[in-house]
C-alpha cells in the first residue's frame, strides 16, 4: 500500500506522534509511507521510521491557501500513485477531502481533539473530520461526541486510542546517569518531591492551576516542574513566572522547556499531573507516565475516566479546582513510597494491557486494508 498522511506541521504533539508511529507500521508491513506537512523539528524522524516527507505549505487556515493546497495534494496523489489518504487536522482535511474525492481513493481522518463548537460555523468547520470513509476517534469520549454531533456510527466510526512502546517507557532501562544528566540540565534541586506537568504551554493545559495548587500544599518541599517548549510562548511564560513570584513560589516552580527524552523526564517525577481545564481528547502523557510507574493526578473529564482508575492507578479531581488538586497532591505525597510504587505497578500493567503501540498500529493498518480491499 502507498499511504499519504497530511498534517499542518511536524513540531510535536499527539497527532504528529500518531502519524510517525503509523509511518513505522506501514513501512514494517512493506508499504510506502508518505507524510506531507509544512515541516518542523520532527521531519528527520519520518525517514528514521521508514517514511518520506514531502514539504507542502499546509500550515494555514486561509481559505484561498486551503483551496490551493487541495490542488497540491491532488498532484502529489497522482505523482506518487497514492492508494489512501489520511488527514490528522481540520484545515488540511478540507484540502485532503477534495483531493481524495478527485483521485477516487479512500479518505481517512483521525479526530485528535475535543473540538469546540462555540458558534454555528465551527460545527461546519469541524464536520470535515467526520467526512472520512473511516473516522478514527482517539477515545470513547471523542467517539461519543462525534456520534452525537455528526450522526456517525460503527463501522464507519472507529475507536483507536494512542499507544505506548513499553520497551521505551520502562523504568528499568532509564539509568541513574541518564536521570541525573537531565536533572542537572534543568537545574533541579536534589532531594525534593517533584510534581511534573508535561504539556505544551497553553492556558487550558493548567500550568497556572498547578502553581495555584502548589501554594496550597502542606508539603512545602515539593517543586513543580513544567515540561514543554517555551518558544513562542513569551507572554504566557511571563504570566507563569509572575504568578509563581506573587505566591512566593519563585524557587519552587521550574519551566524547563521541552525534551526529546520523555522517559527520563517522567522518571524524575514523584507525581505526574494533567490539569487541563478543558476536556482532553485522550491525554497521551497520562499513559506514558503510568507506563513509567508514576502515579498520576488528572482532571476528571474528557478521556481521563478511560485511562485512570480512581484510587487504583491514580486520582481524578474536579477540573479547574486548585483546592481539590492540592488535596490530591498532598494525599499522594504523604503516602509511603511502597504504596506509590504499588500504584505505579498497577498503572503500568493497566496501560500495557489496554494501550500498546502495537495494538494501535495493527488497528490502523486493518482500517487501511479493509478500505483498500473494498476498492
Amino acid at each position: 500500500m502507498i499511504v499519504l498522511q497530511v498534517l499542518p506541521a511536524l513540531e510535536g504533539g499527539g497527532a504528529q506522534l500518531s502519524a510517525l508511529e503509523t509511518v513505522a507500521a506501514i513501512a514494517a508491513a512493506g508499504g510506502t509511507a508518505l507524510v506531507a506537512s509544512g515541516g518542523g523539528r520532527m521531519v528527520p524522524r519520518i525517514a528514521e521510521a521508514g517514511g518520506r516527507h514531502v514539504a507542502l505549505p499546509l500550515d494555514t487556515r486561509n481559505p484561498l491557501a486551503v483551496w490551493r493546497n487541495a490542488a497540491r495534494i491532488r498532484d502529489l496523489l497522482r505523482a506518487e500513485r497514492v492508494d489512501l489518504l489520511h488527514a490528522h487536522s481540520r484545515a488540511v482535511a478540507w484540502s485532503a477531502l477534495w483531493a481524495a474525492r478527485r483521485a477516487g481513493i479512500p479518505f481517512v481522518t483521525t479526530w485528535h481533539g475535543a473540538y469546540g463548537e462555540g458558534f454555528p460555523l465551527k460545527r461546519r468547520y469541524n464536520a470535515v473530520m467526520a467526512a472520512g470513509d473511516r473516522v478514527i476517534a482517539v477515545s470513547r469520549f471523542i467517539a461519543a461526541r462525534i456520534a452525537a454531533r455528526h450522526g456517525l456510527a460503527p463501522p464507519r466510526l472507529c475507536v483507536v486510542p494512542p499507544g505506548i512502546d513499553p520497551d521505551r517507557f520502562d523504568m528499568d532501562i532509564v539509568s541513574e546517569a541518564r536521570k541525573a544528566a537531565l536533572a542537572r540540565a534543568w537545574a533541579l534541586p536534589e532531594g525534593r518531591p517533584v510534581i511534573m506537568l508535561p504539556a505544551r504551554l497553553a492556558r487550558w493545559k493548567g500550568q497556572l492551576l498547578l502553581i495555584a495548587a502548589l501554594a496550597r500544599l502542606t508539603n512545602r518541599e515539593a517543586i513543580a516542574v513544567l515540561v514543554g517548549p517555551v518558544e513562542g510562548r513569551g507572554r504566557y511564560v511571563s504570566d507563569l513566572k509572575s504568578q509563581a513570584t506573587s505566591l512566593g513560589l519563585a524557587g519552587r516552580v521550574f519551566l524547563v522547556g521541552g525534551t526529546d527524552d520523555m522517559p527520563a523526564a517522567l522518571a524524575l517525577a514523584d507525581i505526574v499531573v494533567n490539569a487541563s481545564t478543558e476536556p482532553e481528547a485522550f491525554g497521551r502523557v497520562v499513559i506514558e507516565a503510568q507506563a513509567m510507574t508514576r502515579p498520576v493526578v488528572v482532571a476528571d473529564h474528557g478521556a481521563a475516566p478511560e485511562t485512570v482508575s480512581e484510587g487504583e492507578t491514580g486520582w481524578r479531581v474536579t477540573p479547574g479546582d486548585a483546592a481539590a488538586l492540592a488535596a490530591a497532591l498532598d494525599h499522594a505525597l504523604a503516602l509511603p513510597a511502597s504504596a506509590r510504587a504499588a500504584m505505579g505497578t498497577r498503572a503500568r500493567a493497566s496501560v500495557i494491557r489496554a494501550y500498546s503501540l502495537a495494538a494501535m498500529q495493527t488497528a490502523t493498518l486493518a482500517i487501511y486494508r479493509e478500505l483498500l480491499d473494498r476498492g
